[in-house]
């Protein structure tokens, strides 16, 4: 698992891992109550991406990135 630390970072790695395989990547989104920790893990089952934050500011950049991916996969032009 590689932990990416920059939002934008993670965003520009998780779209290209879901563009070169599209079909066997997967996303989880897991929210920590107790720790105010929101985990975003991406994988394609050869490479795994993480992201982690605390800051609230945070939850609406994950919520327009899995917006967005969701629209890739609901997409005919795959």
């Amino acid at each position: 698992m590689t932990l990416i630390t920059i939002w934008e970072e993670f965003e520009k790695s998780a779209e290209m891992l879901y563009l070169r395989d599209p079909l066997n990547t997967r996303y989880s989104l897991k929210y920590s109550h107790s720790k105010g920790i929101v985990i975003v893990k991406i994988t394609d089952n050869k490479k795994c991406l993480l992201y982690k934050t605390e800051v609230q500011q945070d939850v609406r950049k994950i919520d327009n990135f899995i917006s967005n991916l969701i629209r890739h996969m609901a997409s005919n032009d795959n």
